[in-house]
């Protein structure tokens, strides 16, 4: 199954890294499978993610790394620390005009600020690449984590809508955030986050 996937319609659909204080965002390859496997295999991170399955097995992340390089329309970032994987950003586009952050960390890795430093590396990215005039969010009404870094990075909430959890296997009230170009420009001063190709 993973011999069939080339590593060079990956290299074309997503070449950027972004550099931040403490971490790499880069696209994520075939060599990632098993470390994003290990990484959200874990009901924790599954429950606050909308679209991770749980269990979450080595196919399940080498048919993400596949779906991400063929659909163009979502930029995923694995997160790196100290050149080891702690988890995943990106944007997803495939609604015009109403693009989505998501990230997750593994378990091991909370509380150490990861999330908000990715996620306002992948804001700036979006907001330097797209002329979209907003960003999406939302974080489960029971994660005042996922919350305090949509905060954090400048989001405003916007209210409370249902949202399908595929590890739920139900729908279960996500708090809506949405950051505009202008908030997010007066606040760039926030990152040092450096584009790279």
């Amino acid at each position: 199954m993973l011999q069939d996937f080339s590593s060079v319609t990956l290299a074309e659909a997503r070449p950027s890294v972004v550099a931040t204080e403490r971490l790499t965002l880069r696209r994520p390859t075939l060599a990632d499978v098993r470390t994003i496997a290990r990484l959200a295999n874990d009901r924790r991170v599954a429950e606050n993610t909308r679209r991770l399955p749980h269990p979450y097995s080595q196919d399940d992340a080498a048919e993400f790394i596949r779906a991400t390089a063929a659909l163009g329309s979502e930029t995923v970032f694995l997160i790196e620390h100290d050149s080891g994987p702690v988890g995943m950003v990106g944007i997803d586009c495939c609604k015009p005009g109403n693009a989505e952050l998501g990230y997750w960390l593994g378990v091991e890795h909370w509380g150490r600020g990861f999330a908000t430093e990715a996620a306002r590396g992948a804001i700036d990215f979006f907001f330097e690449e797209f002329e979209d005039e907003h960003l999406y969010a939302g974080a489960r009404v029971t994660n005042p984590a996922s919350r305090k870094v949509l905060e954090k990075c400048g989001f405003q909430w916007s209210g409370v809508q249902l949202h399908r959890f595929l590890a739920l296997g139900s729908s279960t009230p996500v708090d809506c955030f949405r950051l505009s170009r202008a908030v997010w420009a007066s606040l760039k001063s926030w990152s040092s986050a450096r584009r790279m190709r």
